[in-house]
């Protein structure tokens, strides 16, 4: 068959690269069987050297095996002929031993808890016990180091070479590339110098007292074991019973995992909430008092990562934060997650050096805050988790925070009811501030996130089919425009910037974020979305307010007015009136009824008050009004079935909505309008500046609470109405909540109460009968 043209351009080009990445992938993965080969080899031979008889002869011939003593045998020999050989391993020559004193048989160690004391011998002898309960073979260690490190510079290379085949290796086999990420921590070993300084001979004997009274078999953890660790923690700032802790909050985290093996267990669920109790308080305090942090006026932190006491607890902070965000993503109780929350933000100064784990917990972190069913305390503990890593973290741990807050801002708000709307609120505050935190990174990545919610749009309006307006019309990106408000509004505030004597590097983005909102308002002008389109109003509005930018949301409003939904008489309905608060489109069945058209006149007129009254003060007030006032009246004039000669649009004169209570609602709005207009005309002409004075126009009226104009009156008057009946209505609806919970427990006691009587019934059933069959065989004995 001959050969298509893509596969000769394929070898001609590509064949060579491919052949040499499959080999290199080979040898790194041979390289990985040989060092599984060459621990499983070791764990043979520690396994016959227990089974053999300990005499003379044994030790000294594992000692050879062990410290490489038979390096003669192995000479001339490669590592591939060795394993071709089938581990067949030569019989050394032997030779008298040196005898260097006497040597006890190992032993099977019992478990004691490792709280003060030091090493068995003495720093001089140079010998570490491992903590796996069996000896090491150094020479091995040494070997598998080596082959890491080559590992390692050879993966470096193939990233400089290759990063797209790199990257697929990162993707598709992890564990290639992070073989040691997983490390064993239990025979990790803190020098005299890091612990607290107690003698020796008292170290070794407070052990032995120690093991004699709290042994327990398989390493189970008592609590005489968190209370000895606990004090020595609290008196004596130890690090040994710190390591310890650790140890054991990290079993206790993965007790449920069948496959892994840790140096403690634990059964007791006293003893377990004991110990996360100990791990929670004692962990941070000992290690800030090992090593003080450095605060900078700016809240910046320094650690000192070359010490050498940071080097050798850094193992064990690395795998703190591994158990954390395990223990984190199983947590379900408030208060468990708060006191998690609390003692990680205290450990964060001393994890900026480990990027992946500092990206696990922050994804975690950011699960908890944007998770509507976890109490708001917690929720609140996760954001000052996410608040303090945007502080102190480098450019990449900031963009990394923010990235995922956003994502779990987007995620969390997928659904939005009159239960999750206060959640939602809470989580656009308070990530509306991470932003602010870094002005210059916050910018970079809200630019990012703006052309996004851009581009939808776009491909929206250029892609007219059926569902396409579905990628804008949801509450996802309805949320997403309100939290953006809510950032500029809060870090570009005029009176912030004032104070800060400069404007914020955010300001930029107030343009395209009004332009985009104002596209998807009027994506779709259908009274079915008349919600949506009130809400992305109120987010300009509070753009408008706190930045002090001009926003023409007034057309907006009118095309409302003057939709049929508006203009045509109602239809009776006694639906319930629809809450725009939580909603961005209304069913088919509220459309041309008057309980929606009343609902949609209020939503107007409360729109447009709050609108102009953003300018009340201002001396151009009866120039932007004017337009508006004319076409209210207008509208007006037609709804009332007021115009003449051709008659209504409608079809006839007298014809209109017929719905006094929106019409009277949109004249008391004209009427508030002409008097502010005619308040501002009366101040105008007694000014004596030009209107090319701009020092003079912006300090007009300066010193007058807009409260007290004809407008700023009427509104505050409005939003106090509003108030109460929000309040009538959320009582209403707590009233309704508690009444139907209280019914279903009524109802859920009386199932119970019938089937206990039904039970009931069934024993004295079958117990009648037990009776009478005994009474017949009494009857029976007895004759």
């Amino acid at each position: 068959m001959a050969q298509t043209k893509a596969t000769k351009k394929f070898e001609k080009k590509h064949l060579k690269d491919t052949l040499k990445r499959r080999k290199e992938l080979a040898k790194v993965k041979q390289r990985h069987q040989r060092n599984d080969k060459r621990k499983a080899r070791r764990a043979q031979e520690h396994e016959s050297d227990d089974d053999q008889p300990k005499n003379d002869a044994a030790p000294k011939t594992s000692s050879k095996r062990a410290n490489g003593g038979d390096n003669k045998a192995f000479a001339n020999m490669s590592v591939d002929e060795f394993f071709q050989g089938g581990f067949n391993i030569p019989e050394p020559v032997k030779q008298p031993a040196k005898k260097t004193g006497k040597r006890k048989r190992a032993e099977k160690p019992q478990l004691e808890p490792e709280v003060d004391g030091s090493d068995t011998s003495g720093s001089s002898s140079g010998h570490e016990l491992a903590e796996d309960s069996h000896i090491q073979d150094n020479t091995g260690s040494e070997e598998e180091s080596e082959d890491e490190t080559a590992h390692k510079e050879q993966l470096e290379k193939l990233a400089e070479k290759d990063p797209e085949f790199f990257k697929y290796l990162q993707e598709n086999d992890d564990e290639l590339l992070n073989f040691d990420d997983d490390a064993d921590l239990d025979g990790l070993q803190l020098s005299e110098s890091e612990d607290e300084e107690t003698p020796t001979k008292k170290r070794k004997k407070g052990n032995v007292d120690a093991g004699e009274d709290e042994r327990a078999p398989d390493n189970e953890i008592t609590k005489a074991f968190v209370h000895k660790w606990r004090d020595a923690i609290h008196n004596k700032q130890s690090l040994r019973a710190t390591k310890e802790v650790m140890l054991a909050f990290r079993a206790a985290v993965h007790v449920n995992d069948e496959g892994k093996q840790f140096k403690y267990t634990i059964s007791n669920p006293d003893v377990y909430h004991e110990l996360l109790v100990t791990a929670m308080e004692c962990i941070p305090k000992v290690v800030r008092h090992h090593m003080p942090l450095k605060e900078t006026a700016g809240g910046k932190v320094r650690v000192s990562t070359d010490s050498k006491k940071y080097k050798n607890l850094a193992p064990l902070l690395k795998s703190h934060t591994h158990s954390v965000t395990v223990l984190l993503e199983t947590l379900s109780d408030g208060a468990t997650q708060r006191r998690t929350l609390s003692s990680v933000e205290l450990l964060l100064p001393y994890l900026l050096s480990f990027k992946k784990a500092i990206r696990e917990l922050s994804r975690v972190v950011v699960e908890i805050w944007s998770d509507s069913g976890n109490t708001e305390a917690s929720r609140l503990a996760a954001f000052l988790v996410l608040r303090k890593l945007v502080v102190i973290g480098d450019p990449g741990i900031k963009e990394s925070v923010l990235k995922a807050s956003y994502q779990g801002l987007v995620k969390g708000s997928r659904v939005t009811t009159i239960h999750t709307i206060n959640g939602i609120n809470l989580m656009k505050n308070s990530a509306a501030e991470l932003w602010g935190i870094d002005a210059n990174i916050g910018y970079t990545s809200g630019f990012t996130y703006i052309r996004q919610l851009a581009i939808h749009l776009r491909t929206s309006i250029t892609n007219r089919s059926k569902d396409s307006h579905k990628t804008v019309y949801n509450w996802q990106y309805v949320h997403s425009l309100d939290f953006w408000s809510r950032v500029l509004a809060l870090h570009c505030d005029s009176l912030r910037e004032a104070k800060a004597g400069k404007q914020s590097p955010l300001r930029p983005l107030i343009y395209p974020v009004v332009q985009v909102t104002l596209g998807a308002l009027r994506l779709i002008p259908t009274a079915t979305y008349f919600p949506l389109r009130f809400q992305l109003t109120r987010s300009l509005l509070r753009l408008s307010l706190a930045t002090g930018t001009y926003i023409p949301l007034a057309p907006a409003l009118h095309e409302v007015l003057a939709s049929a939904e508006m203009r045509k008489p109602p239809k009776p309905s006694t639906l319930k009136p629809v809450d725009f608060e939580t909603a961005i489109r209304v069913p088919k069945s509220y459309l041309r009824t008057r309980t929606y058209q009343t609902g949609v006149g209020e939503q107007v007129a409360e729109l447009l008050s709050e609108f102009f009254v953003l300018w009340a003060k201002n001396i151009a007030f009866p120039e932007l009004a004017l337009p508006v006032v004319v076409m209210l009246k207008r509208w007006l004039k037609e709804v009332s079935g007021g115009r003449r000669g051709g008659g209504s649009r409608s079809g006839g004169a007298g014809a209109g909505n017929k719905n006094g209570k929106v019409n009277g609602a949109i004249v008391l709005v004209v009427q508030k309008l002409e008097a502010q207009s005619k308040w501002i005309e009366a101040r105008r002409a007694k000014v004596e500046f030009a209107p090319n004075d701009r020092a003079g126009v912006e300090g007009f009226l300066k010193d007058v609470e807009w409260e007290k104009s004809p407008l700023g009156a009427f509104v505050v008057g409005q939003r106090k109405a509003r108030e109460e009946r929000k309040k009538l209505v959320e009582e209403g609806r707590r009233r309704e909540e508690r009444r139907r919970k209280n019914n279903e427990k009524d109802s859920d006691a009386e199932e119970i109460e019938n089937r206990f009587e039904d039970s009931e019934e069934d024993m004295d059933v079958d117990g009648d009968v037990d009776i009478e069959d005994i009474d017949g065989d009494e009857d029976e004995d007895e004759d």
